[in-house]
């Protein structure tokens, strides 16, 4: 993305004002994203004016990847939650296969995969 996009959402309070500047940097009419994305022009300059506050997820989403902006930005405009980036998906992995354990039986099944490779390696 260009670095203009990094500042963008600083510069802007609504997501009207944020879509508008990114469909106008990118050169693009109403009609053209419309053509895009199946939005009708309507419903974007609706947007744009701010007559819609809460576009779905899908929506965002759309204009995200035709505009070429972060989903996250769009997602902060409109005031919906971001998820919690520092998610472990290691161990959520690990959870869901073998449930929760303690750090002494974490250390015991390391142990026990070092010597499981350290075998296979002879």
């Amino acid at each position: 993305m260009l670095d203009i996009l990094s500042t963008m959402n600083k510069n802007f309070s609504t997501l009207g004002e944020y879509i508008q500047a990114a469909r106008n940097r990118l050169g693009l009419s109403l009609r053209a994203v419309e053509e895009a994305i199946g939005i009708s022009n309507a419903y974007l300059s609706q947007l744009e004016q701010g007559k819609i506050k809460q576009p779905s997820p899908g929506i965002l989403y759309k204009l995200s990847d035709v505009y070429k902006v972060p989903y996250a930005d769009l997602f902060r405009l409109v005031g919906y939650p971001l998820p919690d980036t520092s998610f472990d998906t290691k161990s959520a992995a690990q959870a869901s296969r073998i449930g929760p354990i303690t750090q002494d039986e974490e250390e015991s099944l390391i142990e026990y995969l070092e010597f499981l490779r350290s075998r296979n390696q002879r």
